[in-house]
């Protein structure tokens, strides 16, 4: 028999009440945080009370993100003899797809609770799963990825730090290198928000291009399946020295033109101290 339309079949009643109470402690961990001065703190008291059974464990999903699953099997991404990082890896789904892709890689979260967890749901896992702060993390990391993985990591924190945090994701990016950001994108109609997450604006987006990155990819796409989620992927490249790359400058008028330009000996920006990072 089919459910009447006025009705919700019990599954769908049982998500959306999850959800809801998933987005209540978040809401009431965050304000804690910020009110305290502590921007990230509340995202290990999360997956903690999530651990505990208190409320739904966040973010959750085994697949991979369909915007980065589309993306990789677009681009034919091999990642043979490469380095990636997952950044803000939670429970590792983006993290075990790219390793299952052929890369080295390391997925880092600030929670302690969410590292443990990953490397409890991947037993054997090839992926390094790290605690650590992305405004604080090792200086072996610098430029040291040909792959930088962020996904709706940035938008959880409010500026200051999220200029910071832009900036190190970028320095993440080797020679050679590709920043994959994805993120929820800034509608100006929408009432400003005290809590998280805090969607991005265009010169957010294209501010992942500093520290020599240059834009390849800029477009707001919607997330499969869901035909209201307004998502930025935009694309960064680090040249190789004397490798000329396509750079893809934002025009007065929002357009894109492309611009082949030859990357200096050396490479691009190799002083990190002292970078003014501007929107």
């Amino acid at each position: 028999m089919c459910a009447s339309p006025r009705q919700q079949p019990e599954h769908e009643a049982t998500d959306a009440a999850q959800r809801v109470l998933e987005e209540e402690q978040e809401a009431r961990l965050a304000s804690a945080s910020l009110a305290a001065g502590d921007p990230t703190g509340w995202f290990d008291r999360l997956y903690a009370a999530g651990a505990r059974g208190q409320v739904p464990v966040p973010w959750r999903r085994r697949q991979p993100h369909p915007l980065l699953a589309d993306w990789a099997s677009a681009q034919e991404l091999s990642g043979a003899a490469r380095r990636a990082v997952v950044v803000g890896c939670g429970l590792g789904a983006d993290a075990e797809y790219i390793a299952s892709l052929g890369f080295d890689t390391t997925g880092f979260d600030i929670s302690g609770t969410a590292i443990r967890l990953a490397r409890q749901r991947f037993p054997g896992s090839t992926v390094r799963y790290v605690v650590a702060d992305l405004l604080n993390y090792p200086q072996a990391w610098l430029r040291a990825y040909d792959l930088v993985i962020e996904i709706i990591t940035v938008q959880a924190l409010p500026d200051p730090p999220r200029r910071q945090a832009i900036a190190n994701v970028s320095r993440l990016v080797g020679p050679g290198g590709t920043l994959l950001a994805i993120a929820a994108v800034h509608d100006d109609g929408t009432p400003s928000t005290t809590l998280p997450p805090w969607p991005l604006r265009r010169a957010e987006i294209e501010a992942f291009g500093a520290d020599g990155l240059s834009p390849t990819r800029i477009e707001i796409t919607v997330t499969p399946g869901e035909p209201d989620d307004h998502r930025w992927l935009a694309e960064f490249r680090r040249p190789a020295p004397g490798q000329p790359i396509t750079e893809m400058p934002v025009t007065d008028e929002g357009a894109h033109a492309k611009v082949d330009f030859q990357a200096p000996e050396g490479g691009a920006a190799d002083k990190l101290e002292g970078d003014e990072n501007t929107w």
